[in-house]
């Protein structure tokens, strides 16, 4: 018996040493990770290193965000506290002051990041300096991050998205876990040699989701360039004519989303977004009486003489032949070509203010386009109700002024109805959103788009703003080694004054190429006096670019 029972005693024994080497190896290799954390999360503080965050991609997937590498340098104060000598060299390296890095070291047992170049990590390797280590990330934005103001910024301290396409699809962009450095201390809370500190990746909760815009990097780019060159306040749109999609949307002065705090009360007013704001439009909007005269049966093809001016009522409308005495007798081809005002007061009595405000609505004015639903907040823009319209209000809004506003976004679409021979597109700047490998999880896009005015119309206005450009005032947007373009200046008075002088908004409104148009682009300089003479110039100048790179 005494056998039996010394070998069921050892078996037992056995077992239990079996079942609790399993269950060492089980917690060492399958929940260790687990249980770290746990533990952790206890008795740690963690220093995020890394932030992951969707991004903000181009029509052909080419990244807006991300697209700067970075270095980190961290600082382990558990290593340096005595170390004098390495705290001199990393204080003389990254130029800062040495009492108060040696400070931070002291009072911390978090690790310290501080962001350096390629050079001074280098410089860092090479002095052989201890108690620090390096983390490679990418920078979400720089100084040359393309279409700021559509892209939006981020809040610094939560890095969740404050405006734009960041804000409006955060839900998206953002990711439920970070990487970060964890700081493990003993009972007394300091820092335990050997296993101070120590990375912690994190577990992949949902799958990284990118937004997917309508831009286009190369145009938005080449736009962004001129403008820069130019160095003046405005906005430029691109749209494409027989999609809608926004390909670029400029607008300057611009920002650095890392300083977001050094323009909140900026007299230059960076943060706004010129692009969707609402100005007074000019002579622009003489497309509108033309589209509603054809379409209304009458006949604008009227010779009238202009003596330089017009008197209704109380109010003088000067033309800008003015100064010579008027531009005499002109048939319609030349009253647009040379945007004279009294020709087109004449028109626009003859029209009605009614018809002029309802073709005006069926464009798209005084109503947003749809982007502010897909994430970049825009003005409806102004429209006068015509109800009680005297001679004089009719007067104004035949030429764009008085209470006649508009976004350059609502002009460039405009122009992109006309173009492509009548047929209003939803306009979209926001495609899709879509995995790591391009491939679309959701369509954010609108694609109906339906017609407003008959090609047959739109092929007439169309002649006459190709004329614009070869014998009128635009012919600084002429295009004619590139194919040729069609388009309208706008110069519009404000009623504001600057020192004196009056303010008054320059503007181009165009298409290209002539033939066969593929882009609609709206210029306006705010306070640029003459559309001719200044906004055409950058018309040319981005049309130019896109014609001759193939974009």
């Amino acid at each position: 018996m005494s056998i039996k029972r010394n070998k069921i005693i050892l078996a037992v024994f056995t077992l239990s040493i079996m079942l609790l080497i399993l269950r060492a190896l089980y917690i060492q290799l399958v929940m260790g990770e687990k249980l770290f954390i746990q533990a952790t999360a206890q008795k740690v503080t963690n220093l995020p290193v890394d932030v992951p965050r969707g991004n903000i991609l181009d029509r052909n997937l080419i990244p807006l965000t991300n697209r700067k590498k970075k270095v980190d340098v961290i600082i382990q104060p558990l290593y340096l506290k005595d170390n004098t000598s390495d705290l001199l060299k990393i204080s003389n390296i990254l130029e800062l002051n040495f009492n108060e890095i040696k400070r931070q070291v002291e009072i911390k047992k978090e690790p310290l990041k501080i962001s350096v170049d390629e050079n001074k990590k280098e410089l860092l390797i090479k002095e052989k300096v201890q108690g620090i280590s390096f983390i490679h990330s990418l920078e979400r934005y720089d100084d040359s991050t393309p279409a700021k103001h559509v892209v939006g910024y981020l809040n610094k301290i939560d890095m969740t998205g404050q405006t734009g396409i960041e804000k409006a699809y955060e839900n998206y962009l953002k990711q439920d876990s970070q990487s970060s450095i964890a700081v493990i201390t003993d009972a007394k809370d300091n820092p335990v040699k050997g296993l101070g500190y120590r990375f912690i990746n994190p577990v992949k909760i949902n799958e990284k989701l990118n937004v997917k815009l309508t831009i286009d990097y190369n145009i938005q780019k080449t736009a962004e360039e001129v403008m820069e060159r130019y160095n003046l306040k405005g906005a430029v749109v691109i749209e494409e004519v027989n999609s809608g999609d926004i390909v670029a949307m400029v607008s300057k002065p611009d920002y650095n989303p890392n300083e977001i705090e050094k323009y909140l009360e900026s007299p230059d007013n960076e943060l706004f977004n010129r692009a969707v704001a609402s100005y007074n439009l000019g002579s622009i909007f003489k497309i509108i009486d033309l589209a509603s005269a054809y379409s209304k049966n009458i006949d604008p093809s009227m010779y009238y003489y202009c003596p330089g001016y017009v008197i209704l009522g109380d109010k003088e409308f000067r033309c800008s032949a003015y100064g010579r005495g008027g531009h005499g007798l002109i048939d319609l081809h030349e009253a647009f070509a040379s945007s004279c005002n009294p020709y087109f007061i004449e028109l626009g009595i003859k029209i009605g203010p009614k018809s002029i405000i309802e073709t005006a609505i069926k464009f798209g004015f005084g109503q947003v386009t749809g982007i502010d639903a897909q994430g970049v907040e825009e003005s409806a823009g102004i429209l006068p109700k015509p109800d009680s319209f005297t001679y004089g209000d009719t007067a104004n809004i035949s030429i764009g002024q008085g209470d006649v506003l508009a976004t350059p976004l609502q002009v460039a679409d405009m122009v992109a109805t006309i173009a492509n021979g009548g047929i209003k597109n939803n306009v979209n700047i926001v495609d899709s959103i879509v995995d790591s490998k391009g491939n679309t999880v959701k369509v954010i896009r609108k694609n109906k788009g339906q017609r407003i005015i008959d090609k047959g119309v739109c092929d007439k206005i169309k002649q006459l703003m190709e004329e614009v450009t070869v014998s009128g005032t635009g012919t600084r947007a002429n295009l004619s080694e590139y194919g040729g373009a069609g388009g309208k200046t706008g110069s519009a008075e404000t009623g504001q004054y600057i020192n004196g002088e009056k303010v008054v908004h320059a503007w181009f409104a165009g298409y290209f190429p002539r033939l066969d148009p593929k882009y609609s682009v709206a210029v306006f300089i705010e306070d640029g006096k003459s559309g001719g003479a200044i906004a055409a110039p950058i018309f040319e100048e981005i049309a130019k670019t896109i014609l001759k790179k193939g974009f």
